[in-house]
């Protein structure tokens, strides 16, 4: 009786972990840039076991951009976009596209605009009527450049360039003349003296308090499986925990970045304090869709009800 009543035990232990890891919900999430710090915490919150933990399997895709990311989430072939534009995901959203913001993946700008070593151009200002990068139409970067242009008292002739990758191709080839890039990404030719930095992102005052990007969600799926977008917040938040109070986590970082471990200390040393990752942060809306309007994103601000609806909060009333 003794071992019959062990062996039961024994299969329904066995039973209940094959179920658990059979229930695990799964969720498509759209990365917009590779090796971006903010990109990284869904790959590696699940390489360390935090999202295996809240119950989820995530399947992580690689896209050229914002645009892309938020067309996926829109789309449905994706349940969760990162890093998408919030000025850009305000005019879809008034549109009538099934999309919702769940959080914020970086508040200011930590982005940097770099010219080459040799250029004569020394401060913005020097950058008058020349070609200044930014990624892609309705970006958080195209309205950095526009904010630049107004701190700064100049016309430049704005660029849309794509990834950091691309943009540093142009910029040392001469068809530009400032790049923009988001660290570590063309950081290493700074660091040598190849590239110069221009501009720093913490230098733009108007996105100081603008939660510029954030994690975009099918509305729809979202709808259905509302406590599962809630648990992919906690392990978000448990991951972001991690990797500012582990040693450890800067070479798991470094090792998805590809970057080396020194590189990628620096970069969250100089550019990246925690508060600024904070998913549960969001600011800067009003300023926000005024840019939006200005640059016709938006027909006009959106109303409390309607930012009560495309800002949601998974899991807490």
């Amino acid at each position: 009786m003794i071992r019959a009543g062990t062996l039961a035990i024994a299969m329904a232990t066995t039973m209940a972990v094959a179920t658990s890891a059979l229930a695990q919900d799964r969720l498509k999430v759209a990365v917009g840039q590779r090796g971006v710090y903010e990109n990284s915490v869904s790959e590696l919150g699940q390489d360390k076991g935090f999202f295996k933990k809240h119950g989820l399997q995530l399947e992580i895709l690689y896209t050229q951009g914002s645009g892309e990311t938020q067309q996926a989430v829109i789309s449905g072939s994706v349940d969760i976009g990162i890093g998408v534009g919030t000025h850009s995901v305000m005019g879809a959203f008034q549109k009538g596209a099934p999309i919702r913001a769940i959080g914020s993946t970086i508040t200011g700008a930590y982005e940097f605009w770099y010219v080459r070593a040799d250029s004569p151009i020394k401060t913005f200002k020097d950058a008058s009527d020349k070609t200044v990068a930014f990624s892609t139409t309705g970006s958080s970067t195209m309205m950095m450049v526009a904010a630049m242009q107004k701190q700064y008292g100049v016309k430049v002739k704005p660029t849309a360039t794509g990834s950091p990758t691309s943009t540093y191709t142009q910029l040392m080839s001469g068809q530009i003349d400032v790049g923009w890039s988001a660290p570590p990404l063309a950081y290493q030719a700074v660091m040598d003296g190849r590239t110069r930095l221009l501009v720093p992102g913490r230098d733009i005052e108007a996105f100081r308090n603008q939660s510029i990007r954030i994690i975009a969600a099918n509305a729809n799926d979202l709808t259905k499986r509302n406590d599962v977008y809630a648990r992919y917040l906690a392990a978000y938040r448990e991951t972001i925990d991690w990797m500012y109070s582990d040693p450890t986590s800067i070479d798991a970082y470094a090792k998805w970045a590809e970057v080396t471990p020194e590189l990628a200390r620096k970069v969250r040393a100089d550019f990246l304090p925690k508060e600024i990752v904070n998913p549960d942060r969001i600011d800067g809306l009003d300023a926000m869709m005024e840019d939006a309007v200005a640059y016709k994103l938006l027909t006009a601000p959106l109303t409390q009800e309607q930012l009560a609806v495309l800002f949601q909060r998974p899991g807490k009333k």
